[in-house]
């Protein structure tokens, strides 16, 4: 069995429970089926074997490094990302007329996510070239899709996305970085972006910056910004005024280039070309940005899982202590102490968990693209309008946690270089900042997506939530006893919203957003383990006895953690308004 990810398991949330098998019946999938899937599960999964996973620890050890004029890295990342390339996967799920594969975004999410838990640094570069590729398609002009996409999927061309300043950090709305209009209709930037992952390298042939700056004279705030597509190489081959000023060293993600970028340094500007209309960049953005959300939750659970399967691996084998007192019998393997058996079902709990939840925001962007009707496909953008901030904060803060049991289950060695759990917790650090914090998804989960076209968002997930808790009531026996607690969980998510509205001081109803998010994010994987558990409720097999024992987990020791976070939530909490910056 692979240590990266369960096949297994992903055939069962792919089949068993998704059903993405009827999505070849819609005329977009039309050319595909259950063996063309299950032929890009197997290639994603040999090549994140053989290719990634194999350099991940000494990408981890030789991180890039920059000598004033050239960035180096070791050369098994070029060829990882080389032989991906080749493959056509990295445009599996891309139109056709691009020259992609059209298949349905869930497989290419299951395909990707092998990728990231073999090697998360290496596997950010085609994921920030293909959210590029993503954010074009939908709105640049038919030119600049013409001149990017088709080489950002044959390889050759990478992306980023260059939003903070170093000044601004998330605060989007204080960037200063400038466009100013030239003759020829393209533009002349100038200004300093941080924290650009893969922003310089030398991996492929040109690098595609996608960049937020201000149009002189536009309207001040969010407003006022706008999209440029800045490449490093411009259409005849000369090198753009955009150069690197150094490269950021951080605890995780070391294989990827993390930079800081000037652009317009030698005084002229760096010439960059609008993407759409002026002063609709931000508009844009949220583009890759929402699908970069939840990509990071992707990468989350990746590192989470392969964490969760190498621990598992260890217990197995790792014999130390004994169940008798008797000093002269063998000792048994850790797996058989009921506190390590506990922690490896809290990791089984968490990564399966935001598995199915990864994979089922993956699925609702299907619908919304190919659903036969217009309300299916507005509903299905609804819907995960109102998941994305939960899909991107719930596995960076819960997968971190199964990383931080895996190394526990190793105990000391779990703390060694020697094993690459610790590792894994470093590069999942990352998650819990990239694309927002947990206070921005809260802002945005409680500030924008449950009170937005007047709580309809909201009101959604709690049918879809509330549909589940029926079928369960319906099958009876222990299923309506977990339906019964979700059902009572759903009812306090919409009372609690309900009273902090209600209170009218937005600051008060905001102060705990990110307890609002960790505990609505709870109910939500306890309505995905009910799922589940419908799912496998008639399977024999310890595949099936497993996933409803890490339901039964989540339900007794998980859901109920939520209580107290509700009565603070509905009791209007003062606390943290109230202190004052002095008395720290």
């Amino acid at each position: 069995m692979s240590l990266l990810l369960s096949r297994r398991d992903l055939d069962f949330l792919l089949y068993e429970w998704l059903d993405v098998e009827a999505l070849t019946k819609r005329p977009y999938f039309a050319d595909h089926s259950r063996e063309t899937f299950d032929g890009a599960l197997e290639l994603a999964e040999e090549v994140a074997t053989e290719h990634f996973a194999t350099h991940n620890k000494r990408a981890d050890a030789s991180e890039p490094t920059f000598d004033g004029a050239r960035v180096t890295m070791i050369p098994e990342v070029k060829r990882a990302l080389d032989v991906l390339a080749g493959t056509g996967l990295l445009g599996a799920a891309m139109p056709a007329e691009v020259g992609g594969g059209q298949l349905p975004g869930v497989v290419a999410r299951a395909c990707f996510s092998w990728f990231q838990a073999a090697n998360v640094g290496t596997a950010a570069y085609p994921f920030l070239t293909l959210g590029n590729a993503n954010l074009l398609l939908a709105h640049a002009s038919p030119e600049l899709v013409e001149r990017y996409v088709p080489a950002m999927l044959d390889g050759r061309f990478h992306g980023t996305m260059c939003l903070s300043e170093p000044q601004a950090g998330s605060s989007l709305s204080d960037i200063v970085t400038r466009a100013e209009p030239h003759a020829d209709g393209t533009y002349r930037v100038f200004g300093n972006k941080m924290w650009i992952s893969a922003g310089e390298h030398e991996l492929g042939e040109n690098i595609v910056h996608l960049v937020l700056a201000k149009i002189p004279g536009g309207p001040p705030g969010v407003k006022g910004i706008s999209l440029f597509v800045v490449p490093k190489f411009l259409p005849d081959g000369a090198r753009n005024d955009v150069v690197l000023a150094g490269l950021n060293h951080k605890m995780g993600y070391r294989g990827t280039t993390n930079t800081m970028l000037n652009f317009g340094e030698a005084g002229d500007g760096a010439v960059g070309f609008l993407v759409g209309e002026p002063h609709h960049g931000l508009s844009y953005m949220f583009h890759m940005m929402n699908e970069a959300r939840v990509g990071v939750g992707g990468g989350a659970t990746a590192l989470g899982y392969t964490g969760y399967l190498k621990s598992l691996e260890y217990a197995r084998n790792r014999p130390q202590g004994r169940l008798a007192k008797d000093p002269t019998t063998p000792q048994v393997p850790i797996i058989e102490h009921a506190d390590v058996r506990r922690m490896l079902l809290a990791q089984k709990s968490y990564v399966e968990g935001a598995l199915a939840l990864n994979l089922y925001c993956a699925k609702l962007l299907d619908d919304e693209r190919t659903a036969e009707s217009a309300d299916e496909r507005e509903r299905a953008h609804l819907l995960l309008d109102v998941l994305t901030p939960i899909a991107k904060s719930w596995p960076s803060q819960w997968c971190l946690e199964a990383n931080n049991l895996a190394i526990q289950v190793h105990g000391g060695y779990g703390y060694t270089r020697e094993y690459d759990v610790e590792q894994h917790y470093r590069d999942n650090r990352l998650n819990p900042i990239h694309e927002g914090t947990h206070g921005i998804q809260g802002l945005d989960l409680l500030g924008r997506k449950v009170v937005m076209q007047g709580g309809a968002g909201l009101a959604l997930l709690g049918s879809v939530l509330g549909s589940t808790v029926e079928r369960a009531a319906a099958r009876g026996g222990e299923a309506a006893d977990l339906g019964a607690a979700l059902g009572a969980a759903v009812t306090r998510v919409g009372e609690v919203t309900a009273t902090l509205w209600g209170s009218g001081d937005p600051a008060v109803a905001l102060a705990n957003a990110s307890i609002y998010l960790e505990a609505v994010g709870h109910v939500v994987v306890a309505w995905l383990w009910l799922e589940q558990f419908l799912a496998a409720a008639d399977g024999a097999d310890p595949f099936y006895e497993g996933k409803r024992q890490a339901a039964r987990y989540f339900y007794r020791y998980e859901l109920p953690k939520t209580a107290p976070q509700f009565d603070l939530l509905a009791s209007l909490d003062r606390t943290t308004l109230d202190v004052a910056p002095e008395w720290f």
